[in-house]
């Protein structure tokens, strides 16, 4: 058994001081809009609700879910994840296994002109004149195409798929297998934590995403759930069924209405991330020692 120096047990205590600060740090503000949206319209306004909620009621929560125009943004947000997560990891394989392969040709350059648009593009205004001119505007497809790869998640699973042993593809090809053969039934069973924790990256950034969809949709109907929320939250703009609200304290509830859509919103990341932790730390990490 090891015995710690002073000067190591110091060091020791101070990171697990710093950590229990960090994590407090982080979950506080989650901690709060869960107690708020939990809470009444006047403790969240007179400032009682700190840590856990007071006067506890769920009419914030009754209020959003009555709410279609949420609702559809809800649909909106499940429909683009789902949809923009397939498309970006089909797009992503379809990048990832050639760039992987020695016997590639132009494997050197397309690899530098992929990399070089992580460092220089052509800027907001072109990329939305790009996506008019495409006639993408104001529809589903400019949410899903234009976003379709990212080029660090392209080079993770390149990387990855390096660090598979050539040796199973050779057997494989010996067997007569061919590259859709080797790549389906072997690159990716053997890849599953990193083809689980892109899908997170994909899934988790499309989700939260809302800039573009706000700059490119305009049709209410087709909005996601976090364009409604930066609505609420930044420019306090309710929906129309919470401008048809006639109740005199509006003005007090509007606030835990918008924390109660924020707790809705982050649902099903809590409820998916779990699983997919076990992969995260594997998929993160294997062959990221190969060039």
């Amino acid at each position: 058994m090891k015995f710690l120096t002073p000067g190591e047990k110091i060091f020791t205590w101070c990171n697990y001081l710093f950590l229990a600060l960090l994590a407090a740090a982080t979950l506080y503000p989650f901690l709060y809009v869960v107690s708020a949206s939990l809470s009444s319209s006047n403790a969240v306004l007179s400032g009682d609700v700190v840590l856990f909620p007071k006067e506890l009621t769920l009419q914030a929560f009754r209020q959003v879910l009555t709410e279609a125009g949420i609702w559809r943004a809800y649909g909106n947000t499940v429909f683009y994840t789902i949809a923009a997560t397939c498309l970006q990891i089909v797009f992503t394989i379809m990048g990832a296994y050639p760039l992987s392969k020695k016997r590639f040709m132009g494997r050197t350059p397309i690899s530098f002109f992929i990399a070089f648009t992580m460092l220089f593009n052509a800027g907001m205004i072109p990329f939305y004149l790009t996506i008019k001119e495409l006639g993408m505007l104001n529809t589903r497809w400019a949410l899903l195409i234009p976003f379709a790869v990212t080029t660090f998640l392209v080079i993770l699973l390149r990387t990855n798929f390096q660090s598979i042993p050539e040796e199973m593809e050779e057997a494989a090809k010996v067997d007569g297998a061919s590259d859709f053969q080797i790549l389906t039934r072997i690159y990716l069973p053997v890849s599953k934590p990193a083809l689980a924790t892109i899908s997170l990256f994909y899934a988790v950034g499309t989700w939260n995403s809302y800039f573009w969809a706000m700059v490119l949709i305009q049709d209410e109907s087709k909005v996601p759930l976090q364009v409604l929320l930066r609505r609420l939250v930044v420019s306090m703009n309710p929906t129309e069924g919470m401008m048809a609200t006639t109740d005199s304290t509006v003005l007090f509830s509007q606030e835990t209405v918008i924390y109660a859509t924020i707790v809705i919103a982050i649902i099903p990341v809590i409820v998916v991330y779990p699983f997919i932790q076990k992969y995260f730390t594997a998929g993160a990490m294997v062959g990221s020692v190969k060039g």
